[in-house]
């Protein structure tokens, strides 16, 4: 029966009988395990010949001998003569070595598994029976698919609990989940909350991700409403150092982009001050995210180039002024609140009253709803309609109802 074993070679000398490609892919899993190889061939392919020159590995030119196993704890031959490789076998287990035979896997005492790795975890794939390395290529794979999505509980355990040893340095990951929708959530943010002992979340994002954490795994809210902040930032970023230092994996999970607006910044500094280490896992950003599900482009051939994105808390900034002038999109995240002043102070400056202008409200999810009007009109449909936040506004020509549809007709 063959079974799995994981084998640390970090310094330990390992010999590959062999100078060819399949040589040299197995001396290339050895050397990022560490180990100290030997190649015995009378030949090396390009790759070999490249790393003994440069010392990475040593070489012995010549037929392999016996005695070239002398202080081996692994042993992997590929010589492409099955005469040859059944010798070595046989050498290596009349020293209880074990030794991996790539021509036939039955001569030999072990097998190298198909791998895949994410994060600490390698997962390897090999047959009990026959070798059949098609078949093992493809569970690898689909294994694959299931840690990169997210799909497994990758926590660090020790001691049958989700935790780590005692004065070991956890780590921050700050993760965009995008506009809402948990399927625009990257896969690299997916990694990150699988292997999360904690979960320090806003109230806007993908919250239906937290129904898919593992058992076991906390979950902090620190969401913000308009006006009200029950949890300040620079408490917000006490949390995410304190259990960084008990040695948590804190995933800092955000709507949109961690520095689009979300002050992802000054959490990133925070744990720098303090020694943690941190990740920033960039996410899809609502401000170009939701008009696009909206169907709305920020940019458009023949209309505009360029589009500005602006804080709603900031008002009518003179930059956002000159973007509407200029004929360019004016993106908007969080300025419900702030809309009419800054309609206000765009019509007093001279912007076109008849300016197309779309509100898009809660993107991405079933509730998404789009309100269009001029500008001269829009803060008065606003309040009829009763716009909330969260919601993204679009000012320009690309916010039109209609555009694609004409811009698709030529004769429109």
């Amino acid at each position: 029966m063959t079974t799995l074993l994981g084998i640390e070679l970090d310094g330990r000398r390992v010999v590959v009988a062999g100078g060819g490609p399949v040589a040299a892919r197995r001396v290339r899993s050895m050397r990022l395990a560490g180990a100290d190889v030997l190649v015995v061939a009378p030949q090396l392919c390009e790759e070999l010949a490249e790393l003994a020159e440069d010392r990475v590995i040593r070489w012995r030119c010549g037929e392999v001998r016996e005695g070239d196993l002398d202080g081996a704890w692994l042993v992997h031959t590929a010589t492409g003569d099955r005469a040859v490789d059944a010798a070595v076998a046989a050498w290596s287990q009349e020293r209880r070595t074990w030794c991996v035979a790539a021509g036939d896997v039955a001569t030999g005492t072990a097998r190298t598994p198909t791998t895949t790795q994410t994060g600490e975890v390698l997962v390897g794939v090999v047959s009990t029976g026959a070798a059949d390395p098609v078949r093992s290529r493809t569970v690898r794979d689909q294994l694959a698919e299931v840690l990169r999505s997210g799909g497994a509980d990758l926590r660090a355990r020790r001691g049958g609990s989700a935790s780590t040893p005692a004065g070991r340095m956890g780590r921050v990951v700050l993760v965009g989940g995008g506009p809402g929708d948990v399927d625009l959530l990257t896969l690299r943010g997916r990694r990150a909350l699988a292997e999360a002992d904690v979960v320090v979340t806003d109230r806007l994002g993908p919250l239906g991700v937290l129904d898919e954490l593992a058992a076991g795994v906390e979950v902090v809210h620190v969401g913000k409403t308009p006006g009200h902040h029950p949890v300040p930032q620079h408490e917000i970023e006490r949390i995410l150092v304190e259990r960084a230092q008990r040695g948590q994996v804190v995933v800092r999970l955000k709507g949109g982009d961690p520095f689009v607006f979300g002050r992802g910044g000054e959490e990133v500094v925070a744990c720098h001050e303090a020694g943690v280490p941190v990740e920033v896992v960039p996410g899809v950003s609502s401000a170009m995210s939701v008009p696009a599900l909206a169907g709305i482009p920020l940019t458009h051939r023949g209309i505009t180039t360029s589009f500005h994105v602006l804080s709603g808390h900031e008002g009518l900034t003179p930059a956002a002024r000159q973007v509407l002038h200029d004929g360019a999109t004016l993106v908007v995240l969080m300025g419900v609140s702030m809309l009419p002043a800054m309609v206000a102070e765009a019509l007093a400056d001279g912007v076109d009253p008849a300016l197309p202008v779309a509100i898009v409200e809660n993107g991405s999810t079933p509730r998404q709803r789009v309100t269009r009007a001029p500008l001269a009109e829009v803060v008065a449909r606003a309040e009829a309609v009763g716009v909330r936040a969260p919601a993204v506004i679009v000012l320009g020509r690309v916010a039109a109802e209609g555009l694609l549809d004409r811009a698709a007709d030529p004769d429109g």
